[in-house]
């Protein structure tokens, strides 16, 4: 989660500076299954892993991954790091997009099926720098969030590399289900709820949203929030007020939450303003 460039603060469509042991500036999109987060990235985030796959590309240069702490830093111009996959990146003062997309849409299944979900792969170089400039060129002649969110869900369509629907489809249980988490996800909710929504019971609910999805009830709902909050915060609100609008118990739990979905506390994380 490094790399980003100027603007104004909006919800859904946030400019910011990660600082510390991270430099990075730019801007963050969200969208309902997904995000973009564009700019300059320099520096190492600790260990972390989070919900949804990331793609990151960059127009030229290169990044590291490693997924183990005694192993190798890994080189890649394009990489895919998969769904829960635990990791560190490191990067160099280079031009660079990070594009998060959720296992359980569409898009993530075909990336699972194109890529597995096992490990950090490569993407193919020619694929990544074309959607890497792509994303640049749109955010340098129309940076507004509806422009940037098309450009993005193109590229992510282009990485996905599927004509055809994904061989696994989402239950509609489950669709109705992630509806609800994501209708109440300001409130508090337990996976009893959500399964009586969709006339579960508890057990047979939790086997179904871990089997399409490859996560626990509660690190969805975690990484739901954490998303949440970052919104709220760019528009304006303390991460306090942040902790509490997003369902979190307190600041502290969001700060823990923050550093194991994102591999950086959320102090790191400055609003820029307009110009700057």
């Amino acid at each position: 989660m490094t790399g980003l460039h100027r603007n104004s603060l909006k919800a859904n469509d946030v400019a910011v500076r990660i600082t510390r042991a991270n430099a990075s500036t730019g801007r963050v999109y969200f969208w309902q299954g997904g995000s973009l987060w564009i700019g300059r990235g320099q520096g190492r985030t600790q260990w972390h892993s989070h919900h949804a796959h990331q793609l990151t590309v960059a127009p030229e240069g290169t990044f590291r991954f490693r997924t183990l702490e005694s192993g190798a830093w890994t080189t890649f111009h394009g990489a895919i790091v998969p769904s829960h996959c635990p990791h560190q990146f490191e990067v160099d003062a280079i031009q660079m997009a990070h594009l998060f997309v959720e296992p359980e849409s569409r898009a993530g299944r075909e990336l699972t099926e194109r890529f597995g979900a096992n490990e950090v792969a490569q993407l193919p170089l020619a694929d990544c720098r074309a959607v890497a400039r792509a994303l640049f060129t749109r955010f340098g002649s129309a940076p507004q969030r509806e422009s940037m969110i098309e450009v993005a869900m193109t590229v992510v369509a282009q990485l996905c590399g599927a004509t055809t629907e994904p061989d696994t489809a989402l239950d509609p249980r489950l669709a109705h289900a992630l509806e609800y988490i994501r209708a109440n996800v300001r409130h508090p909710i337990a996976l009893g709820d959500v399964a009586a929504a969709v006339s579960l019971s508890e057990s047979r609910f939790r086997h179904l949203f871990v089997a399409h999805t490859g996560s626990s009830f509660r690190a969805y709902l975690l990484w739901l929030r954490i998303n949440l909050a970052i919104e709220t915060v760019m528009a304006g609100a303390s991460w306090t007020e942040a902790a509490h609008g997003a369902g979190f118990a307190d600041s502290a739990h969001l700060t823990r939450t923050h550093k194991r979905v994102f591999g950086i506390e959320p102090s790191a994380i400055r609003p820029m303003t307009l110009g700057t």
